[in-house]
């Protein structure tokens, strides 16, 4: 079975809540955080696969359209592309927050589904996320969970941002 690292997008990969962007709801208002593009680079040399799971509530809200956001995706993934990091796969959740669906996190299935879709041994794979219902998601699909920010007591490791988390990430996995 193969490993993975899933990503959560805003606040992990990409700046929201800045000066610069609030939301981003087009791919000009997408801003890699410092290191990401470094952080996935390698994460692409130790795991199978790279992807990113997120809450895209502004959908189900009216702000943007689904074919906008996969839009944001497509430009993501290129631009990373460009520095030599691979995003295999970007799903989300599209409904409004409390619409009581399974998709949204902390529920667990777009983890799920990617691990059944990708032949993935969730055990040996890593949720990476700057909010508890992201570490939850991980938790309940079964993989390791790694939160960027100031604490969390669920987290298996808590970071400042993704590539300082990248080494124990890869340490962790290594080690077994």
């Amino acid at each position: 079975m193969k490993k993975a690292v899933f990503l959560d997008r805003d606040g992990v990969i990409n700046e929201v809540l800045t000066d610069r962007v609030k939301f981003v709801n087009k791919p000009h208002e997408l801003y890699f955080l410092p290191g990401v593009p470094e952080a996935i680079k390698k994460l692409n040399s130790f795991f199978d696969y790279i992807f990113v799971v997120t809450n895209q509530g502004g959908v189900g809200l009216g702000f943007m359209k689904e074919s906008q956001l996969q839009k944001i995706h497509d430009h993501m993934i290129k631009e990373l592309k460009k520095d030599g990091a691979t995003i295999h796969e970007a799903t989300y959740c599209p409904h409004k927050p409390k619409a009581g669906c399974d998709c949204r996190k902390p529920n667990s299935k777009l983890i799920v589904d990617l691990g059944k879709k990708y032949d993935i041994d969730l055990s040996q794979s890593y949720m990476v996320g700057d909010t508890d219902t992201d570490i939850i998601a991980g938790k309940n699909a079964g993989t390791k969970g790694v939160f960027l920010g100031k604490s969390d007591p669920l987290a298996d490791a808590v970071f400042p941002d993704l590539i300082t988390a990248v080494d124990w990430i890869i340490e962790d996995l290594t080690a077994k």
